[in-house]
């Protein structure tokens, strides 16, 4: 079997991955452990939230499919932080979960180009003669059952099963999810060949029955009025919406987890990998911040065809026996019956920093890797990563240069650019903190700032670009208007004449506009300080640069410098421990060359 593109794994990564090749007219192949898991939302039943809705926008905006299949399955959605400035709300949406499932195996299926096969990918071909400058050249991958399949691309996208090890106190397995067997093989090849290699921890909590749990006693939290991810989703979503319910832990919930956190994996050295510092689980919360008497519980939905509840806020890996104790301490939990325990799993993954801004690795030539096998946290930042990927193998196979997406571009930006820039040792979340941009990357600007890069690329097919094109004169003749409405009411002359005019428009994008007035000083401001940024970035280095010989620098930078090999100056500059004096040397030594 010879194919231009192979994808490791069928999250959500290997989703966006394996159709952005396909799409771009590349043989793909995409390998999973089981197809009829393809999708699945492994711990939250939901999509968006705080800066990951933004994500999910950027992804549909750049030609993706994750706001698409949100699109069709969502049961609830909600904008969050309404109260708050517009920089800083996102859309979120529960989702059903075995319906995301279906509908991403059957878009694949149908995809051309792309196939799908059931193995487990055990080693890399490597093509030690390619004359490539960055030195050996992935050729394929081994599987276990024995396949040697060649390939000219291949994409990890692995999620947490590369050596995956579950736990549940005191019992622990070679799993990547419950029930399902770990990739094992694929993480010691890839230490053989060199790789960087480290090991992160997740979990995930209970699921219990909905018809056991009482509700009176809860904050009932409906959603709002269901709105499209996708920039060509229908505004008219008529689907089922179920309310999300709200509870809290109690002083005896904690007394019993304070009681056998000695049985915990995670405190009792058995779990090597590193948890998620803003993702903790229950036992976690209790021994971090033992000031708080209670903390919040929310009781999701996992579907129309399913009567499993979701316990947000509970993660655990304590023995059954004691989560079963805990749940039952919570109000309305009481009786609640557990239908699958709650579990941490702690599994391989590469240093991103070994990674270029394009996710292709920096000492294998054709081999790229994306969520969280590269460190990330979360469905939305593997979906980006994965499409990222994608795109630029494709780059790659039509010797055209990658695609990088900058901070001020978009929250994917920053996510890459933080992870190979800085690297992590926890798994990585997007927080709307960690954008110093963030006005410019609202939500509901994503198309305005990516589709033009995904039609360059060749994602955005005719329809969808004519689309954009008359929602972008749209808007303008929208921004006219209003200009005009302002004019005719500081002049007292006409004053209702613009807003009679703009009832015409789509809501949603005249309130666009109105936001993108309001702040316009900011915004100016914010582009202002990302020209700057945008200068430090066209400032091009030598990935192969021997930083050890170059004069002028400090030992901490030259270190930190050989780990990075920055691609240019402006990535230099973000690299900590590397100082204002260093970057000077740099760009003296780049305009030298």
């Amino acid at each position: 079997m010879d194919y231009d593109s192979i994808i490791i794994g069928g999250g959500h990564a290997g989703i966006e991955a394996s159709l952005a090749t396909a799409r771009l007219g590349f043989s793909t192949l995409l390998i999973t452990q089981n197809p009829d898991n393809i999708g699945m939302l492994s711990c939250n039943p939901a999509i968006g939230g705080l800066s990951k809705g933004n994500i999910v926008r950027e992804i549909d905006a750049l030609g993706g499919e994750m706001a698409k299949l949100i699109d069709v399955t969502m049961i609830q959605y909600r904008v969050l932080n309404r109260s708050r400035g517009p920089a800083v709300q996102a859309p979120r949406a529960q989702a059903d979960k075995l319906a995301y499932q279906v509908t991403a195996r059957s878009v694949l299926e149908n995809q051309k180009n792309l196939s799908i096969f059931m193995d487990t990918v055990t080693d890399l071909l490597i093509d030690e003669k390619s004359g490539e400058e960055t030195g050996n050249k992935v050729a394929g991958v081994i599987t276990r059952r024995g396949h040697r399949i060649s390939a000219r691309t291949v994409i990890l996208a692995a999620g947490t099963f590369m050596e995956g090890k579950i736990f549940i106190g005191e019992y622990y397995a070679p799993q990547g999810r419950l029930g399902e067997e770990a990739a094992i093989g694929l993480g010691v090849s890839l230490r053989r060949l060199g790789f960087p290699m480290g090991r992160l921890k997740t979990g995930t909590p209970a699921r219990i029955a909905g018809n056991s749990i009482d509700f009176s006693v809860m904050d009932k939290q409906d959603g709002e009025e269901m709105r499209p991810f996708s920039f060509m989703g229908s505004a008219n979503i008529q689907r089922i919406s179920l309310p999300c319910w709200v509870t809290f832990t109690t002083e005896k919930t904690h007394e019993i987890i304070r009681a056998n956190i000695h049985r915990s994996p995670l405190y009792g050295g058995k779990i090597i990998g590193t948890g998620a510092r803003y993702c903790p689980s229950i036992e976690d919360k209790v021994v971090r911040f033992p000031q708080r008497d209670r903390h919040h519980v929310f009781i999701e939905p996992e579907g129309l065809s399913t009567n499993e509840m979701y316990i947000n806020g509970a993660s655990s890996s304590l023995p059954e026996d004691v989560q079963h104790d805990f749940i039952h301490s919570i109000p309305g939990l009481e009786n609640a019956h557990i239908v699958r325990p709650g579990y941490a799993v702690d599994y391989d993954y590469i240093d991103p920093l070994d990674l270029y801004p394009s996710l292709e690795s920096k000492r294998l030539s054709g081999f790229f890797s994306a969520g969280q096998s590269t460190g990330s946290s979360g469905y939305e930042e593997a979906a980006a990563q994965g499409l990222l990927a994608g795109i630029n193998a494709s780059m790659k196979m039509l010797g055209k240069p990658p695609l990088v997406l900058g901070r001020a571009e978009a929250y994917t930006g920053v996510l890459v650019d933080d992870l190979t820039t800085l690297g992590t040792k926890e798994p990585y979340r997007m927080f709307t903190s960690r954008a110093e941009h963030r006005l410019m990357l609202r939500h509901d600007t994503a198309d305005t700032r990516l589709t033009p890069k995904g039609r360059d690329v060749g994602l955005i097919d005719d329809e969808r670009w004519e689309s954009f094109l008359e929602k972008t004169k749209t808007l303008d003749v929208i921004t006219e208007l209003i200009a005009k409405r302002t004019l005719n009411k500081r002049s007292n002359a006409a004053a209702g004449t613009g807003d009679a005019e703009l009832s015409c428009y789509p809501p949603e994008l005249v309130e666009r506009v109105l936001l993108d007035m309001k702040y316009e000083g900011y915004i100016e401001k914010e582009r202002r300080f990302a020209a700057k940024a945008a200068k430090m970035d066209s400032i091009k280095l030598d990935p192969n640069l021997d930083y050890a010989s170059i004069l002028g620098l400090s030992t901490e930078a030259r270190e930190k410098l050989l780990a990075v090999k920055p691609l240019n100056v402006g990535q230099a500059a973000r690299i900590p421990g590397v100082r204002q004096g260093d970057v000077a040397v740099l760009i003296i030594l780049a305009n030298k060359g």
